[in-house]
């Protein structure tokens, strides 16, 4: 939003997405509104906002709500998901806005592209970071190709499968990899700290319910054979802090936690527990060599057990096509299984060196000069 601001000083925005999307959105109708007011004052004509046909542009947060994982999360709040489809594409309807882009989610984005198509409506639908149906259901990108005018993947990969079924792709760029690359260049990288285990039970809180008593049950048992390996967690908001600190205390370990510290964490710690998901490819950018850990509903986990058409979960793992770092797994994310993948690199320097150069490798086939930018760029082309 932000990049596409800068090329288009113009544009404006409707829609739906987190808290920083909200905040560029709102800092956009302030400088609007301001302009405008000038205009105003230099022709002593005065815009009435009450007008009908001048809609007070809306932008909502909604991330808190809509971020479920896996079909019983879906199932629990099918009502919520409902309303909100309708009240999005009745938007659409009234507002007509020259383009949408639609963000991951492919469960409710790729519907509401469908319903775009099947009303007619003249909106150019534009897809920013790839749903991973690669991953699950590849039969679905020659129907993506019908829907979508263009796709912009943050995977090098992603590209050719696309472009195959003849939907106009550009590869932008990992956000994620380059913001951690340029803050490396400016800020030297902390020293790792021998005999350190690093905890990321993830920034829900079902993932932290299911995660961190496994975690903490694994370091416990890592002391009972090393007494100088040390541990500390990060938490990602002061409420999972707390929630954390209790089970901290139930478990009967010494433990430190920090809030919003995970990069510091990242770069410190000599080995890492990390929830599968974005953590990952975040402990990869930080060569951090680490194990992938994932626990969910049981109906979630058969459902997608069905599904799944790649041989791993994690994303490190699927870029390098071999095992990187190793996955646990539902009934394989156990306390000693954890524990023993733990000891192996806390005591062994050599194995580390080499598995943190092989993440290395990976995430240096992310970057793409300017992800934001070259992504707004390919926008307004389109348009």
């Amino acid at each position: 939003m932000q990049a596409l601001i800068q090329k288009v000083p113009s544009i404006s925005f409707i829609g739906a997405g987190g808290s920083k999307m909200q905040i560029a959105f709102l800092s956009k109708q302030i400088e609007s509104s301001k302009l405008e007011n000038q205009e105003a004052s230099n022709t002593n004509f005065h815009p009435q906002t009450t007008d009908p046909h001048h809609p007070i542009k809306q932008f909502e947060n909604w991330i808190e709500e809509s971020a479920v994982v896996g079909l019983w999360d879906v199932l629990k709040k099918y009502s919520y998901f409902r309303a909100k489809f309708s009240q999005f594409l009745l938007q659409l309807q009234e507002e007509k806005p020259e383009a949408i882009i639609l963000i991951d989610y492919p469960g409710f984005n790729l519907r509401l592209a469908q319903a775009i198509r099947r009303q007619k409506l003249p909106i150019k639908i534009f897809y920013y970071i790839s749903p991973q149906v690669w991953a699950w259901n590849k039969n679905r990108i020659p129907k993506m190709a019908r829907l979508l005018d263009l796709m912009i993947c943050i995977f090098p990969f992603e590209k050719e499968l696309y472009e195959s079924s003849g939907l106009p792709t550009t590869f932008a760029g990992h956000p994620l990899v380059e913001t951690i690359m340029a803050s490396q260049k400016e800020t030297p990288p902390l020293l790792r700290e021998n005999d350190l285990l690093g905890l990321f039970p993830g920034s829900r809180e079902r993932e932290v319910r299911h995660l961190f008593p496994i975690m903490l049950q694994a370091f416990r048992e890592l002391t009972q054979v090393d007494s100088k390996i040390r541990c500390e967690a990060a938490a990602a908001t002061p409420y999972l802090a707390a929630m954390m600190q209790s089970m901290v205390r139930e478990a009967g370990v010494l433990i430190s936690i920090t809030i919003g510290k995970a990069p510091e964490l990242m770069q410190r710690a000599t080995f890492g527990l990390v929830c599968s998901g974005t953590a990952t490819l975040e402990a990869a950018c930080y060569a951090l060599p680490y194990a992938l850990v994932y626990k969910v509903a049981w109906l979630t986990y058969v459902v997608g057990k069905q599904l799944i058409r790649v041989p791993f979960l994690g994303i490190i793992n699927i870029l390098a096509g071999h095992l990187i770092v190793r996955e646990f797994i539902q009934r394989e994310a156990t306390p000693r299984a954890l524990a023993e993948e733990a000891l192996r690199y806390l005591t062994d320097p050599q194995a580390c060196e080499q598995v943190s150069k092989q993440l290395t490798e990976v995430t240096s086939t992310l970057h793409g000069q300017g992800a934001y930018h070259k992504a707004a760029a390919t926008i307004i082309s389109a348009l």
